[in-house]
């Protein structure tokens, strides 16, 4: 946090038990770590040139994931709310297009893999 900071927006995303009514055992997550790296620092600078924030913290795990644990969470600071809500939605939503991050889903009778990024 900054002096400047009026607040900070914080996302977690979770684990969830089941995807379009299948229950999930658990995630899977594999990125190749140097261009997803890049991938997230070049995310925080188009949103601090985007909007008036102060601080942006992006982290994404990798590996086995279990329902309930917590695989991303984005924090965004601004003087005002507007800002860093718009921001964080922005980093969260672009994260998932474009990092590469693969994410498998793991269910009682099989697997499959979500989403492919570049």
């Amino acid at each position: 946090m900054s002096p400047e900071s009026g607040g900070i927006d914080v996302f977690i995303g979770t684990v969830r038990n089941a995807t379009k009514g299948k229950p999930v055992i658990r995630l899977e997550f594999e990125a190749y770590e140097p261009m997803a790296i890049a991938e997230m620092e070049k995310i925080a600078k188009q949103a601090l040139e985007k909007w008036p924030v102060q601080k942006i913290l992006i982290y994404h795990r990798t590996g086995i994931l279990e329902i309930g644990e917590v695989p991303v969470i984005i924090a965004v600071s601004a003087a005002h709310r507007a800002a860093a809500f718009e921001a964080c939605r922005f980093i969260i939503d672009t994260l998932k297009q474009t990092v590469p991050i693969w994410k498998k889903e793991i269910f009682e009778d099989g697997e499959v893999w979500v989403a492919a990024h570049p």
